[in-house]
């Protein structure tokens, strides 16, 4: 009867079966974070310290959890060994198209002529400057829009400042 009564001290709440439900599930950590709790009494450097503790914490946990999952480890592998080699052909394609241009000075006349069906071709690294330069055409318009208003406006201010001075004539 006594060792009854010794097991039901030990014996699991369900809180504490709840709790250990969400350990076992990932949903909470047994490790006590101290950092949490910020007092804005500390000073800015040890806060700073702390957030590169929690950083290099979070960086300890993924490189844990990529060791112990070799396959996607192996997969990381692959996919850059797949996009290098997509960047290889990429680059041997360009280059091949760049020779056929030296060669074939009909072809690159055909390809550099605009599809607009303009006079101005404009080549590839000039189109930045050509749209600054429709930019300042366009701030310049404005601006001379804005003169000859403020003009027109002054001759008609001075025309009615004169026929305001001028005797009222009257019948």
């Amino acid at each position: 009867f006594q060792m009854q009564r010794d097991l039901s001290v030990f014996s699991v709440t369900p809180a504490a079966s709840l709790l250990s439900r969400c350990v076992s599930r990932g949903a909470l950590s047994q490790v006590r974070d101290f950092s949490a709790r910020q007092s804005p009494a500390f000073s800015s450097h040890l806060q700073e310290a702390e957030q590169r503790i929690r950083t290099q914490r979070q960086l300890d946990e993924v490189h844990v959890s990529l060791k112990s999952h070799p396959v996607y480890l192996s997969d990381i592998h692959v996919v850059s060994w797949l996009s290098h080699d997509s960047a290889c052909m990429l680059q041997m394609f360009c280059d091949h198209l760049q020779q056929l241009l030296k060669e074939q000075n009909r072809l690159r006349q055909r390809l550099m002529t605009p599809l607009g069906r303009t006079n101005l071709p404009v080549q590839a690294h000039l189109h930045r400057s050509v749209v600054e330069v429709v930019n300042v055409l366009l701030d310049f318009i404005d601006t001379l829009e804005e003169k000859l208003d403020s003009v027109h406006s002054c001759t008609t201010t001075r025309d009615r400042i004169t026929q305001l001075v001028s005797p009222v004539r009257t019948r």
